[in-house]
């Protein structure tokens, strides 16, 4: 038996279980503020690019090395909310204080991230893409 550990050791890729102990899914997201310590809950993939769902931290009964487990049956997973990707920000400085160098370069950061990773104003479910990076990152977090 491994020895509890916090909510802040939790990776992607550890093994989710039910409260039966039958296995579930895995971890791919961990939704808290490290800073102040509060955990909110997890984001669980229950398949391999299928739709991740949210488990509020009040649903999480134990946290061992590896390996988190849950206070639901897997019925109640099953019908779990769809995890929702959180609204991004854009930080926006006046632009009297840079320089041209600065200024184009700042513009490039703008452009590149409205490619890479749009804004998004309100949450919004996750797509394919974004599905499979988090695959492959759970397959690396083992």
């Amino acid at each position: 038996m491994s020895a509890r550990v916090a909510w802040l050791s939790i990776k992607s890729g550890w093994k989710v279980l039910a409260a039966d102990g039958s296995e579930i899914g895995e971890v791919d997201e961990v939704v808290g503020d490290e800073h102040s310590d509060i955990f909110d809950g997890l984001s669980i993939a229950t398949s391999a690019l299928g739709e991740p769902r949210y488990v509020t931290a009040d649903r999480v009964a134990e946290i061992e090395e590896g390996t988190v487990r849950l206070a639901l049956g897997p019925e109640e997973v099953a019908q779990l909310e769809e995890y929702l990707q959180p609204a991004t920000s854009v930080e926006i400085e006046p632009d009297d204080h840079r320089g041209v160098v600065e200024k184009i370069e700042a513009e490039f950061r703008k452009v590149e991230g409205e490619i890479v990773e749009p804004t998004q104003r309100h949450e919004h479910p996750f797509n394919l893409a974004t599905r499979i990076s988090h695959f492959v990152r759970r397959l690396r977090g083992r």
